[in-house]
Protein backbone atom coordinates (compact mmCIF):
# COMPACT_ATOMS: atom_id res chain seq x y z
CA UNK A 1 0.00 0.00 0.00
CA UNK A 2 1.32 3.44 -0.78
CA UNK A 3 0.30 6.45 1.48
CA UNK A 4 -0.94 9.64 -0.25
CA UNK A 5 1.68 11.59 -1.26
CA UNK A 6 0.75 14.55 0.95
CA UNK A 7 1.13 12.65 4.31
CA UNK A 8 4.37 13.96 5.56
CA UNK A 9 7.27 11.79 6.61
CA UNK A 10 7.54 13.57 10.06
CA UNK A 11 3.90 12.24 10.74
CA UNK A 12 5.09 9.02 9.89
CA UNK A 13 7.88 9.25 11.95
CA UNK A 14 5.64 9.95 15.02
CA UNK A 15 3.73 7.13 14.58
CA UNK A 16 6.74 4.69 14.43
CA UNK A 17 8.33 6.42 17.31
CA UNK A 18 5.79 6.36 20.33
CA UNK A 19 7.97 7.86 22.40
CA UNK A 20 8.01 10.97 20.91
CA UNK A 21 4.32 11.47 22.36
CA UNK A 22 4.61 11.94 26.19
CA UNK A 23 1.61 9.73 27.36
CA UNK A 24 2.68 8.59 29.92
CA UNK A 25 4.38 9.63 33.81
CA UNK A 26 7.84 10.81 34.92
CA UNK A 27 9.75 7.99 35.87
CA UNK A 28 7.45 5.92 34.64
CA UNK A 29 7.70 2.65 31.93
CA UNK A 30 5.91 3.40 28.74
CA UNK A 31 2.04 2.73 28.60
CA UNK A 32 -0.05 1.62 26.27
CA UNK A 33 -2.22 4.28 24.61
CA UNK A 34 -5.73 1.71 25.38
CA UNK A 35 -7.03 1.55 28.84
CA UNK A 36 -8.00 -1.60 27.99
CA UNK A 37 -5.11 -4.53 26.64
CA UNK A 38 -3.41 -3.73 23.32
CA UNK A 39 -5.33 -5.14 20.68
CA UNK A 40 -2.34 -5.83 18.60
CA UNK A 41 -0.24 -7.37 21.51
CA UNK A 42 1.28 -10.85 20.34
CA UNK A 43 -0.57 -13.32 22.75
CA UNK A 44 0.34 -16.91 23.49
CA UNK A 45 -1.38 -19.31 20.85
CA UNK A 46 -4.57 -20.64 21.83
CA UNK A 47 -5.04 -22.87 18.89
CA UNK A 48 -6.52 -22.44 15.16
CA UNK A 49 -10.05 -24.57 15.89
CA UNK A 50 -13.05 -23.37 15.63
CA UNK A 51 -14.70 -21.73 18.69
CA UNK A 52 -18.27 -20.53 18.83
CA UNK A 53 -17.15 -17.91 21.37
CA UNK A 54 -15.24 -15.94 18.33
CA UNK A 55 -18.73 -16.03 16.46
CA UNK A 56 -20.35 -15.13 20.00
CA UNK A 57 -17.90 -12.09 20.02
CA UNK A 58 -18.56 -11.26 16.45
CA UNK A 59 -22.71 -11.23 16.97
CA UNK A 60 -21.99 -8.87 19.74
CA UNK A 61 -19.94 -6.29 17.88
CA UNK A 62 -22.89 -6.81 15.02
CA UNK A 63 -25.76 -6.06 17.38
CA UNK A 64 -23.51 -3.28 18.99
CA UNK A 65 -23.04 -1.99 15.87
CA UNK A 66 -27.10 -2.06 14.91
CA UNK A 67 -27.74 0.00 18.16
CA UNK A 68 -25.59 2.58 17.82
CA UNK A 69 -26.72 3.12 13.91
CA UNK A 70 -30.30 3.00 15.11
CA UNK A 71 -29.76 5.98 17.32
CA UNK A 72 -28.87 8.28 14.71
CA UNK A 73 -32.97 8.64 13.65
CA UNK A 74 -33.97 10.82 16.06
CA UNK A 75 -37.51 11.21 17.28
CA UNK A 76 -37.80 14.78 15.77
CA UNK A 77 -36.52 14.40 11.89
CA UNK A 78 -36.11 17.88 12.83
CA UNK A 79 -32.56 17.35 14.71
CA UNK A 80 -30.92 15.57 12.18
CA UNK A 81 -28.16 18.10 11.26
CA UNK A 82 -28.18 19.69 14.68
CA UNK A 83 -24.87 19.57 16.24
CA UNK A 84 -26.15 18.01 19.01
CA UNK A 85 -27.05 15.47 16.22
CA UNK A 86 -23.74 15.26 14.63
CA UNK A 87 -21.99 15.33 17.93
CA UNK A 88 -24.24 11.70 18.83
CA UNK A 89 -23.09 10.40 15.30
CA UNK A 90 -19.28 11.14 16.00
CA UNK A 91 -19.22 9.51 19.07
CA UNK A 92 -21.03 6.56 18.12
CA UNK A 93 -18.27 6.13 15.60
CA UNK A 94 -15.73 6.68 18.38
CA UNK A 95 -17.68 3.61 20.11
CA UNK A 96 -17.68 1.94 17.03
CA UNK A 97 -14.09 1.44 16.45
CA UNK A 98 -13.26 1.25 20.11
CA UNK A 99 -15.75 -1.97 19.77
CA UNK A 100 -13.30 -2.96 16.94
CA UNK A 101 -10.61 -2.54 19.26
CA UNK A 102 -12.35 -4.82 21.65
CA UNK A 103 -12.60 -7.52 19.61
CA UNK A 104 -9.33 -7.66 18.27
CA UNK A 105 -8.12 -8.13 21.78
CA UNK A 106 -10.73 -10.74 22.54
CA UNK A 107 -10.43 -12.56 19.14
CA UNK A 108 -6.32 -13.02 20.68
CA UNK A 109 -5.11 -12.59 17.16
CA UNK A 110 -1.65 -11.49 17.53
CA UNK A 111 -0.10 -8.87 14.88
CA UNK A 112 2.30 -11.65 13.85
CA UNK A 113 -0.18 -13.40 12.33
CA UNK A 114 -2.19 -10.78 10.64
CA UNK A 115 -1.96 -11.07 6.78
CA UNK A 116 -0.68 -8.29 5.02
CA UNK A 117 -3.66 -7.29 3.24
CA UNK A 118 -5.38 -6.77 6.40
CA UNK A 119 -2.73 -4.65 7.76
CA UNK A 120 -3.27 -2.66 4.69
CA UNK A 121 -7.10 -2.01 4.78
CA UNK A 122 -6.35 -1.05 8.60
CA UNK A 123 -3.54 1.26 8.06
CA UNK A 124 -4.83 2.82 4.62
CA UNK A 125 -8.39 3.43 6.23
CA UNK A 126 -6.76 5.01 9.28
CA UNK A 127 -4.58 7.64 7.77
CA UNK A 128 -7.45 8.71 5.11
CA UNK A 129 -9.73 9.36 8.72
CA UNK A 130 -6.77 10.93 9.60
CA UNK A 131 -6.78 13.45 7.06
CA UNK A 132 -10.51 13.92 7.34
CA UNK A 133 -11.08 14.14 10.58
CA UNK A 134 -8.36 17.01 10.37
CA UNK A 135 -10.73 18.74 7.79
CA UNK A 136 -13.78 18.75 10.13
CA UNK A 137 -11.60 20.38 12.90
CA UNK A 138 -10.62 22.78 10.67
CA UNK A 139 -14.08 23.96 9.38
CA UNK A 140 -15.65 23.80 13.03
CA UNK A 141 -12.87 26.02 14.03
CA UNK A 142 -13.32 28.48 11.24
CA UNK A 143 -17.10 28.74 12.25
CA UNK A 144 -16.12 29.15 16.00
CA UNK A 145 -14.01 31.88 14.93
CA UNK A 146 -17.03 33.77 13.75
CA UNK A 147 -18.25 33.84 17.38
CA UNK A 148 -15.80 36.89 17.83
CA UNK A 149 -17.64 38.71 15.31
CA UNK A 150 -20.68 37.99 16.75
CA UNK A 151 -20.12 38.78 20.16
CA UNK A 152 -18.56 41.92 18.89
CA UNK A 153 -21.81 42.95 16.76
CA UNK A 154 -24.28 41.99 20.29
CA UNK A 155 -22.10 43.74 23.11
CA UNK A 156 -22.92 46.72 20.68
CA UNK A 157 -26.52 46.44 19.88
CA UNK A 158 -27.04 45.50 23.83
CA UNK A 159 -24.97 49.00 24.83
CA UNK A 160 -28.35 50.81 23.84
CA UNK A 161 -26.20 53.24 22.39
CA UNK A 162 -27.80 54.21 18.39
CA UNK A 163 -24.56 55.52 17.60
CA UNK A 164 -22.57 52.21 18.10
CA UNK A 165 -25.46 50.51 15.88
CA UNK A 166 -23.35 50.65 12.52
CA UNK A 167 -20.47 49.42 13.88
CA UNK A 168 -22.85 46.02 15.16
CA UNK A 169 -23.92 46.14 11.27
CA UNK A 170 -20.85 45.84 10.04
CA UNK A 171 -19.90 43.18 12.53
CA UNK A 172 -23.13 41.30 11.08
CA UNK A 173 -22.66 41.60 8.01
CA UNK A 174 -18.55 40.52 8.43
CA UNK A 175 -20.34 37.63 10.39
CA UNK A 176 -21.92 36.56 7.59
CA UNK A 177 -19.31 36.95 4.89
CA UNK A 178 -17.26 34.90 7.15
CA UNK A 179 -19.21 31.97 7.57
CA UNK A 180 -20.20 32.10 3.87
CA UNK A 181 -16.22 31.91 3.00
CA UNK A 182 -15.34 28.08 1.46
CA UNK A 183 -12.73 26.16 3.50
CA UNK A 184 -9.88 24.61 1.03
CA UNK A 185 -9.98 21.67 3.96
CA UNK A 186 -13.61 20.95 3.02
CA UNK A 187 -13.06 20.49 -0.84
CA UNK A 188 -10.42 18.21 0.37
CA UNK A 189 -13.05 15.51 2.12
CA UNK A 190 -14.65 14.35 -1.79
CA UNK A 191 -11.38 12.56 -3.14
CA UNK A 192 -11.10 11.27 0.29
CA UNK A 193 -14.52 9.55 0.50
CA UNK A 194 -14.13 8.11 -3.20
CA UNK A 195 -11.34 6.67 -1.64
CA UNK A 196 -13.37 5.04 1.20
CA UNK A 197 -16.16 4.04 -0.87
CA UNK A 198 -13.51 2.27 -3.51
CA UNK A 199 -12.41 0.47 0.19
CA UNK A 200 -15.68 -0.83 0.80
CA UNK A 201 -15.10 -4.62 -0.08
CA UNK A 202 -15.39 -7.52 1.88
CA UNK A 203 -11.64 -9.06 1.75
CA UNK A 204 -10.97 -12.75 0.89
CA UNK A 205 -9.85 -14.17 4.20
CA UNK A 206 -8.15 -17.87 3.60
CA UNK A 207 -7.06 -20.73 6.54
CA UNK A 208 -8.36 -18.53 9.27
CA UNK A 209 -11.75 -18.14 10.92
CA UNK A 210 -10.41 -15.61 13.22
CA UNK A 211 -9.57 -13.43 10.01
CA UNK A 212 -12.61 -13.96 8.29
CA UNK A 213 -14.68 -12.69 11.29
CA UNK A 214 -12.07 -9.68 11.74
CA UNK A 215 -12.71 -8.36 8.24
CA UNK A 216 -16.58 -9.13 8.77
CA UNK A 217 -16.42 -6.50 11.59
CA UNK A 218 -14.17 -4.45 10.13
CA UNK A 219 -16.64 -4.16 6.79
CA UNK A 220 -19.18 -2.92 9.25
CA UNK A 221 -17.27 -0.17 10.87
CA UNK A 222 -15.99 0.85 7.69
CA UNK A 223 -19.43 1.69 6.14
CA UNK A 224 -20.96 3.09 9.31
CA UNK A 225 -17.55 5.60 9.05
CA UNK A 226 -17.85 6.09 5.64
CA UNK A 227 -21.27 7.21 5.71
CA UNK A 228 -21.21 9.25 8.63
CA UNK A 229 -18.18 10.93 7.42
CA UNK A 230 -20.20 11.68 3.95
CA UNK A 231 -22.78 13.40 5.91
CA UNK A 232 -20.50 15.80 8.04
CA UNK A 233 -18.31 16.30 4.41
CA UNK A 234 -21.87 17.63 3.42
CA UNK A 235 -22.84 19.94 6.15
CA UNK A 236 -19.28 21.43 6.19
CA UNK A 237 -18.93 21.85 2.85
CA UNK A 238 -23.00 23.00 1.99
CA UNK A 239 -23.33 19.95 -1.01
CA UNK A 240 -25.32 17.42 -0.90
CA UNK A 241 -23.06 15.72 -3.28
CA UNK A 242 -21.04 14.55 -0.89
CA UNK A 243 -23.31 12.74 0.61
CA UNK A 244 -23.35 8.88 -0.29
CA UNK A 245 -25.97 6.12 -0.50
CA UNK A 246 -24.26 2.72 -0.22
CA UNK A 247 -25.42 -0.82 -0.73
CA UNK A 248 -24.50 -3.64 1.48
CA UNK A 249 -25.34 -7.14 1.43
CA UNK A 250 -28.40 -7.72 3.09
CA UNK A 251 -27.45 -11.00 4.53
CA UNK A 252 -25.52 -9.13 7.12
CA UNK A 253 -27.16 -8.87 10.40
CA UNK A 254 -27.34 -4.47 10.39
CA UNK A 255 -27.85 -3.75 6.48
CA UNK A 256 -31.28 -3.22 7.38
CA UNK A 257 -30.97 -1.35 9.97
CA UNK A 258 -28.02 0.60 7.86
CA UNK A 259 -30.70 1.44 5.30
CA UNK A 260 -33.13 2.72 7.48
CA UNK A 261 -30.85 4.90 8.55
CA UNK A 262 -29.68 6.51 5.58
CA UNK A 263 -32.93 6.34 4.15
CA UNK A 264 -34.28 8.39 6.69
CA UNK A 265 -31.17 10.83 6.96
CA UNK A 266 -30.41 11.08 3.35
CA UNK A 267 -34.14 12.62 2.96
CA UNK A 268 -33.89 14.99 5.01
CA UNK A 269 -30.92 16.33 4.53
CA UNK A 270 -31.44 16.58 0.76
CA UNK A 271 -34.79 18.68 1.84
CA UNK A 272 -32.84 20.99 4.04
CA UNK A 273 -30.55 21.34 0.93
CA UNK A 274 -33.70 21.94 -1.21
CA UNK A 275 -35.07 24.71 0.61
CA UNK A 276 -32.08 26.61 -0.66
CA UNK A 277 -31.06 27.81 2.71
CA UNK A 278 -27.84 30.21 3.93
CA UNK A 279 -26.59 27.50 5.57
CA UNK A 280 -28.14 23.39 6.64
CA UNK A 281 -26.58 23.67 10.28
CA UNK A 282 -29.88 23.67 12.08
CA UNK A 283 -27.69 26.32 15.09
CA UNK A 284 -25.50 28.51 12.58
CA UNK A 285 -28.94 28.59 10.76
CA UNK A 286 -31.27 29.54 13.52
CA UNK A 287 -28.10 32.62 14.32
CA UNK A 288 -28.14 33.57 10.36
CA UNK A 289 -32.33 34.00 11.07
CA UNK A 290 -32.04 36.68 13.89
CA UNK A 291 -28.43 38.36 11.97
CA UNK A 292 -31.49 38.96 8.98
CA UNK A 293 -34.32 40.45 11.57
CA UNK A 294 -31.74 42.85 13.26
CA UNK A 295 -30.10 43.96 9.54
CA UNK A 296 -33.49 44.54 8.65
CA UNK A 297 -34.32 46.42 12.10
CA UNK A 298 -31.26 48.42 11.85
CA UNK A 299 -31.54 49.53 7.95
CA UNK A 300 -35.06 50.90 8.61
CA UNK A 301 -33.94 52.25 11.66
CA UNK A 302 -34.92 51.40 15.19
CA UNK A 303 -37.84 53.74 16.25
CA UNK A 304 -40.08 54.20 19.99
CA UNK A 305 -42.91 51.81 17.86
CA UNK A 306 -40.11 49.04 17.19
CA UNK A 307 -38.12 49.05 20.68
CA UNK A 308 -39.95 46.16 22.11
CA UNK A 309 -39.23 44.01 18.74
CA UNK A 310 -35.38 44.67 18.32
CA UNK A 311 -34.91 44.38 22.36
CA UNK A 312 -36.70 40.87 21.89
CA UNK A 313 -34.86 40.31 18.59
CA UNK A 314 -31.14 41.16 20.21
CA UNK A 315 -32.51 38.42 23.16
CA UNK A 316 -33.17 36.08 20.49
CA UNK A 317 -29.44 36.74 18.65
CA UNK A 318 -27.64 37.01 22.31
CA UNK A 319 -29.75 32.71 22.91
CA UNK A 320 -28.92 31.32 19.64
CA UNK A 321 -25.54 32.56 19.08
CA UNK A 322 -24.95 31.26 23.12
CA UNK A 323 -26.14 27.68 21.97
CA UNK A 324 -24.33 27.81 18.28
CA UNK A 325 -21.17 28.60 20.37
CA UNK A 326 -21.51 25.82 22.65
CA UNK A 327 -22.59 23.31 20.23
CA UNK A 328 -19.68 23.94 18.25
CA UNK A 329 -17.82 23.68 21.24
CA UNK A 330 -19.13 20.30 21.97
CA UNK A 331 -18.51 18.90 18.97
CA UNK A 332 -15.09 19.75 18.25
CA UNK A 333 -14.33 17.99 21.48
CA UNK A 334 -15.75 14.27 20.01
CA UNK A 335 -13.74 15.19 16.12
CA UNK A 336 -11.15 15.45 18.20
CA UNK A 337 -11.49 12.29 20.46
CA UNK A 338 -12.67 10.63 17.21
CA UNK A 339 -8.93 11.62 15.41
CA UNK A 340 -6.79 10.29 18.98
CA UNK A 341 -9.17 6.95 18.84
CA UNK A 342 -7.77 6.26 15.12
CA UNK A 343 -4.30 7.58 15.72
CA UNK A 344 -3.62 5.43 18.72
CA UNK A 345 -4.90 2.54 16.69
CA UNK A 346 -2.37 2.73 13.69
CA UNK A 347 0.62 3.35 17.05
CA UNK A 348 -0.23 0.26 18.44
CA UNK A 349 -0.28 -1.71 15.07
CA UNK A 350 2.96 0.08 13.90
CA UNK A 351 4.63 -0.04 17.23
CA UNK A 352 3.93 -4.07 17.57
CA UNK A 353 4.81 -4.59 13.58
CA UNK A 354 8.32 -3.27 14.41
CA UNK A 355 8.78 -5.26 17.66
CA UNK A 356 7.42 -8.49 16.04
CA UNK A 357 9.41 -8.37 12.78
CA UNK A 358 11.95 -5.70 12.89
CA UNK A 359 11.11 -3.39 9.46
CA UNK A 360 7.60 -2.08 8.49
CA UNK A 361 6.89 -3.17 5.15
CA UNK A 362 7.30 -1.32 2.04
CA UNK A 363 3.44 -1.54 1.57
CA UNK A 364 2.63 0.02 4.35
CA UNK A 365 5.16 3.32 4.33
CA UNK A 366 5.05 3.22 0.93
CA UNK A 367 7.73 4.52 -1.85
CA UNK A 368 6.60 8.16 -1.87
CA UNK A 369 6.52 9.50 1.52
Amino acid sequence: MVLEKGFRRNTLTLLLCPANIKMSRPQEPHRPFFHFANPFRKNSHKGSQFNPKRRSLLNDFETALSKKLQKLVPNDKGDILSLSWMKLAMESLSEIHCDIKNLITELDLPVTEWDEKWMDVYLDISVKLLDISIAFTSELTRLNQGHLLLQYGLHKLESDSPELFSRASSSLDSWKQHIGSKNPRVETCRPILEKLVESLNLPKVKNSSKGKELMRAMYGAKVATTYICSVFAAAFSGSSKNLLDLTVPNTLPWAQVFSDVQNTVNVEIRNIFSCGKFTVLRELDAVDVCVKELSTLLQDGVGTSESESFKNSVSDLRKTEEKLSQGLDNLLKVVDSFFKVVLMGRDALLCNLRKAGGAVPDSVIGKNV
